[in-house]
């Protein structure tokens, strides 16, 4: 039975959910087909005609308390293939029991580990107070706009009644694991600096280019101040990152151009102020010049952390069963952004956790892979959890 499951988490991550174009109707008949051979419960919600929704149900002795959620997405980021040493999607494993593909640690362990743990207890006859739904969301790695943004807004996620979210983290290469009960908001801009055209061997004033030196500065003065908060505090989750990301203009060398665009990836750290950053773009945007303006294409709005004390019982169950299994671990905040944002935003208490320790980070990186020794062990680690938490 070990090396069914083996095979099955091999077999789903052949599948090529990957942007721009993922097979998520594959990834859920998949995930489907075999939930129902395990006597779960199932359901296809559709978002829209290319985004679906599986939830699977193990259904609790008391199913009017709020239940238990077990949440991970189907999309995988794109890969270089010619960076890789072994078929991106070709799910090969080494003598070592390592298996290499696209989604191995982010995030399709997770959903195979969730299943597998969810048959494991209804097959074990273990009588589970709380219902617990395993849920399956398009759109994650495109900031979840179209997917669990939406869908915790629909009647169907309020029909599921959350009371607790764990939803995905990160493999950790050494023996600790982490629990994330906040993270990072995502702000992706696009700063607008117009200015005069006309032919390149003239010195034309108020360019373009001129403003947008000015915005490259400020932000990269930006960036260089964080990164040595980063060499004191060495913790994403705790300091803003600042990346430029793209630069769009021009049509030809000797045309001055009407306009440049210069895109940012910002991640404000999870205490950080956000009328204050705003308020610092603007005047940046001001002191390059009239007609430079931002355009946010991604605005994450702040949300509550998730209290995790002995007012959250639901985590206190967790880490009562964390201990007795003897796992270290420590609690943080993301430096990336999950699904878990949204499900806070709307009241539920969520942390981020995977459960495969001993595994060097490759997430959206080549040669992205997950030890089958190290995945069979989180499978047992999730049965536990969720035993205790859904008895809550």
């Amino acid at each position: 039975m070990v090396e069914d499951v083996v095979e099955t988490f091999r077999e789903y991550l052949k599948i090529r959910s990957v942007h721009p174009e993922p097979d998520y109707d594959g990834c859920i008949e998949f995930v489907k087909k075999r939930a129902d051979q395990y006597g779960l419960k199932t359901q296809i919600f559709r978002l829209d005609e290319k985004r679906p929704v599986l939830i699977v149900t193990l259904e609790g002795s008391e199913p009017n308390l709020p239940s238990i959620l077990l949440n991970s997405h189907t999309d995988v980021v794109p890969v270089f293939e010619d960076q890789w040493s072994y078929d991106p999607f070709g799910a090969e494993m080494d003598e070592e029991g390592n298996i290499y593909a696209r989604g191995s640690q982010d995030m399709k362990c997770v959903t195979i580990a969730h299943l597998e743990a969810l048959r494991r207890i209804k097959f074990s006859q273990v009588k589970l107070k709380r219902t617990v739904h395993m849920t399956l969301l398009p759109d994650e790695e495109l900031g979840s706009i179209e997917g669990m943004a939406k869908f915790v807004h629909t009647k169907t996620f309020k029909d599921l009644n959350v009371g607790f979210d764990i939803d995905e983290g990160i493999p950790t290469p050494d023996e600790e694991f982490m629990i994330y009960n906040n993270e990072r908001c995502k702000w992706g801009v696009l700063i607008h600096c117009t200015g005069t055209t006309g032919h390149g061997s003239l010195l034309h004033e108020n360019t373009a280019g001129e403003k947008l030196r000015i915005v490259i500065d400020k932000f990269m003065d930006l960036r260089k101040r964080e990164a040595v908060k980063f060499q004191t505090e060495p913790h994403l989750g705790d300091i803003t990152t600042v990346n430029l990301t793209q630069i769009q203009g021009g049509i030809q060398n000797n045309v001055m151009p009407p306009e440049i665009i210069v895109g940012f990836d910002l991640r404000i750290k999870a205490d950080g102020d956000h009328e204050e950053m705003e308020k610092w773009i603007n005047d940046v945007c001001k002191e390059a010049g009239e007609g430079v303006y931002p355009e946010y294409i991604q605005k994450d709005i702040k949300v509550p952390a998730t209290v995790l004390c002995s007012k959250n019982p639901f985590w206190t169950s967790m880490e009562t069963t964390l201990k007795s299994l003897g796992l270290k671990y420590n609690v943080r905040s993301l430096f990336g952004a999950t699904d878990a944002r949204f499900a806070r935003g709307v009241g539920v208490s969520a942390v981020g956790f995977s459960a495969f320790n001993h595994t060097p980070t490759r997430l959206h990186d080549n040669n992205e892979c997950m030890n089958k020794n190290i995945f069979l062990a989180g499978i047992s680690i999730y049965e536990h959890l969720v035993k205790s938490v859904a008895n809550v």
